[in-house]
C-alpha cells in the first residue's frame, strides 16, 4: 500500500477500467454489503511516495475530481513520521476532505509503544471529518501466527483506549490467511481490504469477515492534483452513513 517495501514489491496490475469499476457498479458493490447507495464515498491513500522530489499535493483538485476522503500515512514502527503528514492533513481539511491516518505496523517492536507513538502524532485527527485510526498490517516482523495475533490484539486495544475509537484493520487476503493463520478473532473490526482483482468487488474475504468497509482496488490510479500513481479506495457503507462515520461534516 502504503510504504516503500510494499510499493516496490507490487506491480500496478489495475487498468483504468478497473479504476472506475467500483464507481460504475456502485449499486452492486453496496448491495453486496446490504447497504444500497447511488454514489459511494471514495478517495486515495497517500504517503511520501505521492510527493516525488518533495512535490505537494493539490487537495482542492483531488476534491474537485469527486474524491470524498483521503487516508494518509502517519507513522511506521517506533521511529518514522511521514514528513508530509501534517501539511497533507491541514490541506485536506481546508479542501473539505474527510481524513484518515494510518500506522504501518512493525511487529518486531512493542505494540503498546507503537500505539502510543501513533496516537501522539495523530492527536489532532480525531474531530469532525476524521475517520477512525487505521492499523496497516502487512508483514509479520518474523513472528509466528499466534504471536502476531497476540501483537495485533495488544496494538488495537491500546489504540482504542488512547483514541476512544474502534480501529480499522488494513490487510491483504493472502497475508491474513498465512501470517495470521486466517484467524477470525478480529472480524468485529472494520476491514479495509486490498484486492486488485480487476472486478467490481473484492474476492472472498479472509478472517471470518462477512463485509468490508473500505476496498483498495488499485495501486496504480491517477488523480488530478497528485503527481504520482496512487492507491484508490471505495467505502462500502458497512458502517452506515459516511458523514457520521467520519465524525460529522468536515
Amino acid at each position: 500500500m502504503l510504504v516503500t517495501l510494499t510499493a516496490m514489491r507490487r506491480s500496478g496490475i489495475a487498468s483504468s477500467v478497473t479504476r472506475f469499476a467500483p464507481i460504475l457498479l456502485a449499486g452492486t458493490v453496496l448491495l453486496g454489503s446490504g447497504v444500497a447507495a447511488a454514489e459511494p464515498a471514495r478517495g486515495p491513500d497517500v504517503a511520501s511516495w505521492q510527493h516525488p522530489n518533495g512535490a505537494s499535493i493539490d487537495w482542492f483538485s483531488v476534491r474537485g475530481a469527486g474524491q470524498d476522503f483521503a487516508m494518509v500515512k502517519a507513522t511506521e514502527g517506533l521511529n518514522y513520521v511521514n514528513p508530509f503528514f501534517v501539511p497533507d492533513c491541514i490541506a485536506m481539511r481546508v479542501a473539505h476532505l474527510a481524513r484518515g491516518a494510518y500506522h504501518y505496523a512493525d511487529p518486531s517492536q512493542s505494540p503498546e509503544a507503537q500505539a502510543a507513538f501513533y496516537a501522539t502524532v495523530v492527536l489532532g485527527i480525531n474531530g469532525p471529518g476524521d475517520l477512525p485510526p487505521v492499523l496497516d498490517l502487512e508483514h509479520s516482523g518474523g513472528l509466528a501466527p499466534a504471536q502476531l495475533i497476540d501483537w495485533t490484539h495488544r496494538y488495537l486495544n491500546a489504540v482504542q483506549a488512547l483514541t476512544g475509537r474502534q480501529p480499522i484493520i488494513y490487510t491483504y487476503p493472502h497475508f491474513w490467511r498465512t501470517a495470521m493463520a486466517d484467524t477470525h478473532e478480529f472480524s468485529h473490526y472494520p476491514l479495509w481490504i486490498a484486492d486488485y482483482n480487476g472486478g467490481a468487488a473484492p474476492g472472498p474475504l479472509p478472517g471470518g469477515w462477512d463485509t468490508w468497509t473500505f476496498w483498495q482496488y488499485t495501486d496504480s490510479g491517477r488523480l488530478p492534483g497528485i503527481p504520482a500513481a496512487v492507491d484508490l479506495n471505495v467505502y462500502s457503507g458497512a458502517q452506515g452513513d459516511f458523514t457520521r462515520y467520519s465524525n460529522g461534516p468536515v
